[in-house]
């Protein structure tokens, strides 16, 4: 379950905005369903939390201090040492020397690589997504560069901009336009109020081994073996064009798996501590987050999706996790069982770094704003909350630098516990199981209404 407080985690712009005297409302995430919170800003002005306990808190989610190897499931530290052990195991100096080529990543970006250059890559994508936020300029400027046709799957979705009483008509001009250029150029036109961008393209575009490109930053589908990018509208603008994504090699840092999650913990805890374990310091930044371990196996599809689709947050440039029977059985069901494949880190595959996530030490997290990776445990932070709220407000003034916006949180304090202004309660599971579980408990409320 999440709980919001009224918008979801402000941007700082947006903060000020509000007219002189106006006090803007506190936006809390609760991730009720998470676990420890990671290297996030740091409790600023009086507060009275014991750093030596943040510190303890944030160890359930460690971070390797270099590089290492995993030679069939288990790890061996890059250190003098290696050579040694990995020979143990049965690697000679050559296998080594690869080992970083035996990473899912690896393997998924040199098969869209057409530069020739394992290191200097010139990737081109198998399909492409867009919003109607952003779906207009891309168009309009590859138009004006000589675009004739889409030259690969290019989904025009209208999820984002749908409410067209809004401002006048400008949205249903946007809409319009996207439909009239998939028309003449080939694209698929996605209408208002029929999907949203990224669960359309997790169930009709997303395959173990894909790469997809999307000008919309939670472009994530790599629980589904797809490697996904959100780029800014000129990276979409040249493939529409016919030309490639230019980078260099990024770096592959293994998020190690193990454990299953606690009763009351769901995939947004996990995203909280992730997020607020590696945005500060800049641990994955740039680089691809592959998932593997054990733990994966324990966790549903849609789970793995949403822990998939806010690494985002944490300034990884893209995402890969090992595929399962689970993986295939939601590719079946979407009538693409084709699309599946096994996949899996080689017998020996280096990583740059490694982050182990224990999912049975996950607790109920909480991001205050203004940034996810501003996180804490619920139970931290019902045991500190004027100090921690105070020393959000604080934060967040020195942030904005005006005198006449602040933020309201400890006014949220009654009885010495924090009220929540909204509540968004996401049940997980098919429509049957939904409807089964939500027919019982109405019957149980029925039934106790008759005892009365």
């Amino acid at each position: 379950m999440r709980v919001l407080l009224p918008r979801n985690t402000p941007h700082p712009v947006l903060c000020a905005t509000f007219p002189q005297g106006v006090k803007a409302k506190g936006t809390a995430v609760f991730g009720m369903n998470s676990r420890t919170a990671g290297a996030m800003p740091a409790i600023a002005a009086g507060g009275k939390i014991q750093k030596e306990r943040r510190i303890e808190m944030l160890d359930m989610i460690k971070c390797s201090t270099g590089g290492a190897y995993y030679a069939r499931g288990e790890w061996v530290p890059a250190d003098g040492n290696a050579p040694a052990a990995l020979a143990a195991k049965g690697f000679d100096a050559a296998a080594v020397a690869a080992a970083k080529t035996g990473t899912m990543a690896y393997n998924i970006m040199q098969a869209h690589n057409t530069s020739g250059d394992a290191e200097n890559l010139k990737i081109k994508f198998d399909a492409m997504a867009s919003h109607d936020i952003t779906f207009v300029g891309i168009i309009q400027t590859a138009r004006a560069s000589g675009l004739e046709k889409f030259p690969i799957p290019y989904v025009l979705t209208n999820c984002h901009n749908s409410l067209c009483a809004v401002g006048g008509t400008i949205n249903e001009d946007d809409h319009r336009f996207g439909l009239s250029a998939a028309k003449k150029y080939g694209g698929i036109f996605v209408p208002p109020h029929m999907a949203v961008i990224h669960q359309y393209m997790r169930e009709r575009f997303a395959g173990c081994g894909k790469m997809i490109l999307g000008s919309d930053s939670h472009t994530r589908y790599g629980a589904l073996g797809t490697m996904a990018i959100g780029e800014g509208g000129g990276e979409l603008a040249k493939q529409l064009l016919g030309r490639t994504y230019d980078v260099a090699r990024p770096g592959v840092v293994a998020i190690y798996l193990t454990g299953s999650l606690p009763a009351g913990c769901g995939p947004h805890d996990v995203a909280i501590a992730l997020v607020g374990k590696l945005f500060k310091s800049g641990y994955v930044k740039n680089k691809v987050m592959e998932f593997v371990g054990p733990g994966i196996a324990s966790l549903r599809q849609d789970t793995r999706n949403a822990i998939d689709a806010m690494t985002t947050e944490t300034t990884c440039l893209s995402s890969i996790w090992e595929t399962d029977e689970v993986t295939q059985r939601f590719l079946a069901v979407h009538g693409r069982a084709a699309d599946y494949k096994k996949l899996a880190p080689a017998d020996l595959a280096y990583y740059d770094g490694v982050v182990e996530v224990d999912l049975s030490a996950i607790r109920p997290m909480i991001a205050l704003p203004m940034h996810p990776s501003n996180a804490f445990t619920i139970e931290e932070l019902n045991a500190n909350l004027e100090d921690i709220l105070h020393a959000c407000e604080q934060d967040v003034q020195k942030l904005i630098g005006r005198k006449d916006v602040s933020l309201d949180l400890c006014s949220k304090i009654e009885n010495g516990k924090l009220r929540v202004d909204q509540g968004v309660i996401a049940v997980e599971g098919t429509p049957d199981e939904v409807f089964d579980s939500e027919n019982a408990r109405m019957q149980g409320f029925l039934g106790k209404f008759r005892e009365k």
